[in-house]
């Protein structure tokens, strides 16, 4: 049986999403969980979105398969469903950074990773230091320099649409980075924060962060609105483009079609995408 587990995590203490010997990963903290509560020797996950060391998730999915009759006893004596008992089950073993909110069983079709239509991310920034809430000081960075947003919302538009993301990607061997960046926003919040929403099919590996080291030059005012657009038709790193610091970033929602045939198409649309030839798709941060 295949289950879609939704969950979400204060990434601050963890070295990322994947299992990685010596290292405390979300990937390994849950898989323990899940291996205490069905009584399994190793079960394998299937993530939606892998995130580096430090970001955090608050609507991370991911699948794993189950045996029917390790997933028949979940409930034990008591009358809730295995998905009720599975939550309230996990809430007992994993660590408070960690918080399962749903588990479902879902169509054998259904894949975390390659069923997926798009990935929100969102990154926040203080900009005014004596305004910092410090009870958000894990998820938001702080800057030094004030930002004209306007101006970067402007300068965000222009990289919005279907474009090889080379210049704001972690090259990976064998990798695209060719990526729809469905939409790229700025908004000031009530607190004075800066954040940004960027909501792409997938992301390359530190392709978030990159975007927005991006345009704070030019909210700084030190580049103009013309630059980040310069930067990607160039494809290549530019020196200028500052990596952000991770525990701004925040994986915030990934969607999936609501029927089984479009889990299916969507999966089989992904696979070929990433195939030796397009080489498209990827899930990162």
């Amino acid at each position: 049986m295949r289950i879609r587990i939704d969950l979400a995590y204060d990434g601050t203490d963890f070295s990322g999403w994947a299992r990685q010997p010596g290292r405390r990963t979300v990937e390994d903290e849950l898989g323990r969980a899940l291996a205490t509560v069905l009584r399994a020797p190793d079960v394998r996950l299937t993530v939606g979105g892998r995130t580096d060391a430090g970001v955090h998730a608050r609507g991370s999915v991911c699948h794993l398969d189950v045996d029917p009759h390790a997933w028949a006893a979940v409930p034990g004596r008591s009358g809730r469903t295995p998905s009720e008992a599975l939550v309230s089950r996990l809430r007992g073993v994993l660590p408070p950074d960690v918080v399962v909110r749903r588990a479902a069983e879902v169509p054998a079709v259904f894949d975390a990773r390659f069923s997926a239509t798009g990935r929100r991310y969102t990154y926040r920034i203080c900009d005014d230091p004596p305004r910092l809430d410090p009870l958000r000081r894990r998820d938001t960075v702080v800057w030094r320099r004030p930002l004209d947003v306007d101006a970067m919302a402007a300068a965000a538009e222009t990289l919005v649409g279907l474009h090889d993301f080379a210049a704001y990607c972690r090259p990976r061997e064998g990798a695209s980075t060719v990526r729809q960046l469905k939409s790229f926003d700025w908004t000031r919040e009530a607190d004075g924060t800066v954040r940004a929403t960027l909501v792409a099919d997938a992301f390359c590996h530190s392709m978030v962060r990159a975007l927005v080291g991006g345009l704070v030059p030019v909210g700084e005012g030190r580049r103009s609105g013309a630059w980040p657009r310069e930067v990607l038709d160039g494809r290549v790193r530019d020196p200028g483009v500052q990596v952000m610091p991770a525990h701004g970033l925040c994986l915030e929602q990934i969607d999936y079609p609501s029927t089984r045939e479009g889990l299916e198409s969507r999966a089989d649309e992904a696979r070929a995408l990433r195939g030796p030839v397009h080489r498209s798709g990827g899930d990162a941060r």
